[in-house]
């Protein structure tokens, strides 16, 4: 949807200026925005045994990380490169929650060197560490309840988790293997608006643990009902309720858990996604079969328009007002899905015109590649004192060539 009206109070009045300074495209954040959602997760903190840990793919970026931790946040990661931002904030032991998938040794190594919570995708890892560490978390797969949720994908295609028919075996040799201690994660959702359907599948997972520690004779020191909360990309969507899932969630632990377990979740999009936009300038207008706005921003720095065919970003033009017509929004790579926008209606462009692509915060810059040689663009922050920063470099020839050995022996 498009950016707050905060966040538009705050940024309006500089962006011209931010644009002439840095040179479109560019990801910026707002530093405000973000403090503010971290205090909305402290008001679980509040109430009952809790944690939030930020889910470092959403966008992996030290500068945005350290105001999260200074926040109060934890980190959820899933690669050795994520677990070093964390820890290069200052992040360490069960400041980190590392869950992976096909995981490999040398990753496990890297959480364990890190101290961090290390949760289990499958039943081999039982086979595979050695020595098997005290305490002992595994996530249950999504299929197992038939919950859906189309923007996962079809659970009985998901390649994450241990089946709940399973897992009370799988606990019981890991107790076998020396761990004493437990913990139980699930993701069933994800980008869910309704804070009412995040309550109920928070209460589906806590049923499930409760049910697996009885057969298991063991006690779960804490319960990751994953990330699910979304944000509402589209203008009419509502926006996710969060006085309700705070109080719900603390009445949820009441109502199952005494003072000493856990609730942990790892919201990404929610903590960031609205609280980014891509800044671009209009190139082309192009009329073919039909209108196309080329702009100087691609696939390469936002993916999600392109791979999820239901993925929405608001677009507008800030300082423009004329009439508006119906166009596709499409950057420069070989590729008839590089398009940020097809069919939408958008005030007339001219060449030159900003152009802002909303709820890039999260899954945007993240999402970043390299084809066709298109560059990834750099990153801002809006401070709270109104300054910008420049948090990430925009690529340029000398990064894209840096990891082939021995580029000057070529002849120029």
């Amino acid at each position: 949807m498009p950016m707050s009206k905060d966040y538009h109070q705050r940024l309006m009045p500089k962006l011209k200026d931010i644009a002439l300074e840095f040179g479109t495209p560019f990801h910026i954040y707002d530093e405000i925005g973000i403090r503010e959602v971290c205090r909305q997760f402290k008001t679980i903190s509040d109430k009952i045994p809790f944690k939030q840990y930020f889910a470092v793919k959403a966008l992996p970026n030290p500068y945005i990380l350290e105001i999260l931790f200074d926040e109060g946040m934890g980190f959820d990661c899933a690669s050795i490169p994520e677990i070093e931002l964390a820890s290069l904030v200052g992040a360490h032991g069960h400041d980190i929650f590392f869950t992976s998938n096909n995981t490999r040794q040398d990753e496990f190594e890297a959480a364990f060197r890190a101290a961090a919570i290390v949760n289990l995708d499958d039943a081999c890892f039982l086979d595979t560490i050695y020595p098997f560490p005290e305490l002992a978390c595994f996530r249950m797969a999504a299929g197992s309840l038939d919950q859906k949720c189309t923007f996962m994908g079809a659970t009985e295609n998901s390649k994450f988790g241990v089946p709940y028919s399973e897992l009370v075996e799988t606990f019981l040799r890991a107790k076998s293997l020396g761990a004493n201690r437990f913990g139980f994660h699930a993701m069933l959702c994800s980008n869910q608006r309704s804070a009412e359907m995040v309550l109920n599948t928070a209460e589906l997972v806590v049923n499930h643990a409760l049910q697996i520690a009885k057969s298991a004779d063991i006690n779960f020191e804490f319960v990751n009902i994953g990330g699910c909360i979304g944000i509402p990309y589209r203008p009419e969507e509502d926006s996710f309720n969060f006085p309700v899932f705070a109080n719900g969630l603390a009445e949820l632990h009441n109502r199952y858990f005494d003072d000493n377990t856990r609730i942990y979740t790892e919201c990404g999009r929610y903590v960031t996604g609205p609280h980014g936009v891509l800044v671009t300038t209009v190139n082309n207008i192009m009329s073919k079969f039909r209108t196309f706005i080329g702009i100087d921003a691609g696939m390469s720095a936002l993916m999600r328009p392109a791979i999820y065919p239901d993925a929405y970003h608001h677009i507008t033009l800030p300082f423009v007002n004329r009439t508006p017509i119906i166009a596709d929004i499409v950057g420069s790579l070989c590729e008839n899905n590089d398009k940020f926008a097809i069919a939408r209606s958008i005030s007339e462009p001219q060449h030159g015109d900003l152009m802002l692509i909303h709820d890039t915060g999260a899954h945007g810059a993240a999402m970043g590649f390299n084809y066709n040689g298109r560059l990834r663009p750099k990153e801002l922050m809006l401070r709270q004192d109104g300054s910008v920063m420049l948090i990430r470099e925009a690529e340029t020839t000398r990064h894209y060539f840096s990891t082939i050995p021995h580029i000057d022996m070529f002849p120029h």
